[in-house]
């Protein structure tokens, strides 16, 4: 496994009607790196956003989709996404303010 450090874990934020909505129970949606564990991605928003705290990280790995160019076939690459709950008393995260 590579050596991940907690600014390497968020690659960036996901920015859908569907998490848009999940804002409004404090849920944040995030593109991570793929060997990340949910214990490094807790750790990497409360560093990353001060004044955050993590209430549980669900994660999901989406395999890459087929793709077509002529007669050759090839596959966009694995990506990997967690839903960050934070606590009640939390601070938002900035990121997502003036969306």
């Amino acid at each position: 496994m590579a050596n991940v450090q907690y600014y390497d874990v968020i690659l960036k934020p996901v920015v859908t009607e569907k998490s848009m909505n999940a804002m409004a129970d404090k849920k944040y949606t995030f593109l991570v790196h793929t060997e990340a564990n949910k214990i490094q991605i807790k750790e990497a928003v409360e560093k990353m956003f001060p004044g955050t705290k993590v209430a549980s990280v669900h994660t999901m790995n989406l395999d890459g989709k087929t793709k077509r160019r002529g007669m050759t076939f090839g596959k966009t690459s694995k990506t990997k996404k967690a839903i960050v709950q934070l606590t009640e008393d939390s601070k938002e995260i900035e990121v997502f303010s003036g969306l």
